[in-house]
């Protein structure tokens, strides 16, 4: 199973290595400044990072509140791939050309300094009904991962919206072939992405209120489990979540993951894992399981046994935590790794479980 997961783990081979940014210059319009005012420039910016990380978690719900946006439209519009590699797949965008569907767009309340990420995109996939989850896919996804999914999730009820995250497919700059923006060597564009993943969330949540849904849950898949379960922890809204891929910190996943190796080394010459631990601690679900029990819910928690990426003990401290807090979860793990999860015929055994999840805990609410 590590064999095939390093074989398709090889696929991407447009990785690019960076070298550590501390990216303080992120944090100007950040709430939580405790008397700094924006543009300061700190001479330390590694204590100053790691400083506001205590600050944002003892203040989360400011540092993830938001101003819900006036300027929700749905539009139809014609679907794109946006495929991270850098060959073409002809044959499958022939099978997309001419073919549409309807987006929700509206204006991202964070602003960044990329124009197309600042314009949210989600696809909708309606259902009859009043249940509708927000569904967050994997790092580096294209733009027509998890139809299927979201297809299956219609024939039991619920309605999908489907989220683009922070720069990613139609969000993403055009001087990058891979959304490495959302998760880098900076380490405040790597906070900021992270806040603008999960306040882009919730305000999918105000747009399916809107349209009279009122049974909303969440789904999300690795980088996407981890913006589902802080999404989740500030938002009293969400009364189901499954996380596909769950892990506790993220830098030990950054340091620790085959799918991140190309970070690490362009960060391990100035910096070690307890302090990017520190630096990345506002981004980490570990950091959020007292907020997250504010509210009754039911959680699913999926991992897989051969997970190179994801390690399995990571999961399992997550698992562990929600147990310690008392709080109604399911696990689930998977025979396969990462990277395996999308192939058959595991595909269809974490896709069964998902969505028979979710229509139960629907059903028991």
């Amino acid at each position: 199973m590590h064999d095939w997961e390093d074989r398709l783990n090889a696929v991407d081979d447009n990785r690019v290595v960076r070298p550590l940014e501390w990216g303080a210059d992120w944090a100007q319009e950040w709430p939580c400044r405790n008397g700094f005012a924006p543009g300061h420039a700190p001479e330390d910016a590694e204590k100053f990072l790691a400083d506001y990380n205590r600050r944002i978690i003892a203040a989360s719900d400011e540092f993830y509140g938001y101003r819900p946006p006036t300027d929700f439209r749905l539009e139809r519009r014609e679907i794109e791939i946006f495929s991270t590699h850098e060959e073409h797949d002809e044959e499958l965008e022939a099978r997309f050309r001419g073919k549409y569907a309807d987006f929700l767009r509206f204006t991202s309340p964070v602003c960044t300094p990329h124009e197309e990420n600042n314009v949210v995109n989600a696809r909708w996939f309606p259902a009859r009904g009043r249940r509708a989850v927000v569904l967050l896919p994997h790092w580096n996804c294209d733009a027509i991962g998890y139809t299927s999914l979201a297809y299956a999730l219609n024939l039991v009820g619920i309605s999908v919206l489907r989220l683009s995250m922070p720069y990613h497919d139609i969000r993403k700059p055009p001087e990058i072939r891979r959304a490495d923006y959302a998760v880098s060597a900076n380490i405040g564009r790597t906070i900021d992405a992270c806040r603008q993943a999960v306040i882009d969330t919730r305000c999918c949540f105000d747009w399916l209120e809107q349209q009279g849904y009122n049974r909303l849950g969440i789904l999300g898949t690795s980088l996407g489990s981890c913006y589902a379960f802080i999404a989740t922890a500030h938002d009293a809204r969400i009364c189901v979540a499954a996380f596909n891929h769950a892990s506790t910190y993220v830098a030990d996943v950054v340091w620790r993951g085959q799918t991140t190796r190309h970070i690490r080394q362009g960060m391990e010459s100035q910096i070690d894992l307890p302090r990017l631990r520190k630096l990345w601690a506002a981004i980490s679900p570990m950091s959020y399981f007292e907020q997250f029990k504010r509210w009754p819910r039911k959680s699913l928690i999926v991992y897989a046994k051969y997970d190179l990426t994801f390690l399995p003990e990571l999961s399992q401290d997550a698992v562990a935590e929600f147990a310690r807090h008392g709080l109604d979860h399911k696990v689930s793990v998977l025979p396969c790794g990462h990277y395996t999860t999308g192939e058959t015929p595991f595909k269809y055994m974490d896709g069964w479980r998902l969505v028979s999840f979710l229509k139960s805990a629907f059903e028991s609410i």
